[in-house]
């Protein structure tokens, strides 16, 4: 009979020794792109939940989302964001019903009055988060509208007009719409909340036409003047935000060939192209105060998984050839596409199925197309659909509760549940922090992106530390080898830990099954 002989590692479950440790290689000497930061944004669930709830609850949203602090055990007390996404809205709280927009968790309102003053008061809720998180260390804070104030809109709404795939913004007054967004910016920068990015538009290829949310479609070329006129406005009032653009609703709006993601071209796509090819007319790479940084989101391009791959790769050929210089951010993603693994987008999760599902497309987004940072959609959720991070209900049913848009008693207060997806995005954005690097990293033995183990790795420039991230999609643990004999420390989120810290030999990790463990050394 054959013998196997075992050993207890780490507080894991057991593992065969018979398992051959999957040895790792690292090059610190060959970096890739450099880590601008981890983040979520506000929208649109900060503005009750800020303003409303029990002190005791927001504090503990709050640190799940921004705490770098452990506990007694080493554990993370929360995910470390190191960037914060504020929603300037557009006013159409104000509006009420006469917005169009029946949900009031989708409406907001605006610091701006009708008569041209401001009421800094507006937007309490999402005031208290974003102080929240420069209390906890939040490195960075990024404000990003979605359309106009009603007051600057061509329509008076939110949204924008049927068939009208034009900038929803009354004719002469796009330069009104920048002066308002840097007023809001020099406001909060006087009140020591300094916002190192603005993104001013938001996936300008969809129509916002159906009255859902505050939104608007726009043309490059009406980007490019918006972009002009802020890019005038901040740099002389002398501050030192930076404009990023593109927010592009696919990768393939971003910068691929239409045609391999079924578009056609319609004066909103290839932005890449557009805005950074220095041979182009509409070229910004060179204005003051502008990111050479184009975003887009993941959505509809990671199923199946092969095209997931293929898409990002050919993204990452494409910006390579408009301008080697040109940085890239995945700057919102949540789950919309049908696909085979978790269905698709209705019906919360708050498990390890949609967490191990959004883990891969992160891995492929930072290592295939060299993410500078990762975005998730918003932090909070109150609506059955996987979209946040941390999940709130009225905690009528045990471990859930009603939800949705409907159940006026979420404004005031409620249940508070964490995601796995949380805690996975944490094994990311709590150690990789804004400066470090991308290095080389591989394993000995080739993995299938579908169900095997996946590794990135990254370096710590002040100190020439390094931390791995490694992805287990396997219902099998994985024994690996980092080539040394020295302890690390492991954090682990699996089925049953949250970022739980462990201490272990370099030579002898175990990953367990359907995980992701990030390593510091």
């Amino acid at each position: 009979m054959k013998k196997y002989w075992f050993i207890l590692f780490c507080c894991t479950p057991f593992i065969s020794l018979a398992q051959k440790p999957i040895k790792i290689t690292s090059n610190p000497s060959v970096e890739f792109q450099i880590i601008d930061g981890f983040g979520a944004s506000d929208a649109w669930r900060a503005q009750f939940v800020g303003k409303n709830w029990p002190l005791e609850k927001r504090n503990k949203i709050a640190d799940l989302l921004f705490s770098q602090e452990v506990d007694d055990s080493g554990n993370p007390r929360g995910i470390g964001l190191s960037i914060w996404r504020f929603y300037i809205s557009s006013g159409t709280t104000e509006q009420g019903a006469s917005s169009d927009i029946r949900n009031p968790w989708r409406r907001g309102e605006c610091f701006l009055n009708p008569d041209g003053s401001y009421d800094w008061t507006k937007l309490e809720g999402q005031r208290w988060f974003l102080n929240a998180a420069k209390e906890r260390g939040v490195e960075r804070l990024l404000a990003f509208p979605n359309a106009a104030p009603v007051y600057l809109s061509n329509n008076g709404k939110g949204y924008a007009t049927k068939g009208d795939i034009h900038f929803n913004v009354k004719p002469g007054y796009i330069r009104d719409y920048a002066k308002f967004l840097v007023d809001v910016l020099e406001h909060f920068n006087q009140e020591g909340l300094f916002f190192n990015y603005l993104s001013p538009v938001n996936e300008p290829q969809w129509n916002w036409d159906e009255a859902s949310q505050e939104g608007t479609p726009a043309l490059n070329e009406e980007i490019y003047t918006f972009v002009k006129y802020l890019s005038s406005e901040l740099t002389t009032r002398k501050l030192k935000t930076q404009i990023v653009i593109g927010e592009a609703g696919t990768i393939g709006h971003a910068s691929m060939e239409m045609e391999s993601m079924g578009m056609k071209y319609d004066g909103r796509n290839n932005q890449a192209q557009f805005f950074f090819n220095e041979a182009s007319p509409f070229y910004i790479g060179s204005l003051p105060n502008v990111e050479k940084t184009i975003s887009a989101h993941s959505y509809q391009s990671v199923w199946p998984i092969d095209k997931q791959v293929e898409y990002r790769i050919l993204l990452n050929n494409r910006l390579n050839q408009v301008n080697p210089e040109l940085g890239y951010w995945q700057s919102e993603y949540c789950i919309l596409q049908k696909n085979g693994e978790i269905g698709q987008g209705g019906g919360r999760d708050l498990g390890m199925a949609t967490a191990m599902y959004v883990a891969r497309i992160m891995h492929n987004d930072l290592t295939l197309c060299n993410a500078k940072s990762w975005q998730w959609w918003t932090a909070i959720s109150q609506v059955d659909f996987k979209d946040g991070l941390v999940y709130l209900d009225d905690g009528s049913e045990g471990n859930s509760g009603k939800m949705g848009g409907d159940v006026e008693s979420l404004q005031l207060d409620g249940a508070i549940r964490e995601s796995k997806l949380l805690w996975i995005l944490g094994n990311y954005s709590r150690f990789i922090r804004p400066g470090m690097v991308r290095i080389k990293c591989d394993l000995q033995e080739s993995q299938s992106i579908e169900n095997g183990l996946l590794i990135s790795a990254f370096k710590n420039k002040t100190n020439d530390g390094l931390i791995y991230i490694l992805t287990n999609l396997s219902q099998e643990k994985k024994q690996i080898d980092l080539g040394m004999h020295e302890d690390v420390s492991m954090y682990i989120t699996s089925e049953d830990q949250n970022l739980e810290h462990h201490v272990a030999k370099a030579n002898k990790l175990i990953i367990p099954q359907r995980s992701v463990v990030t390593i510091v050394r």
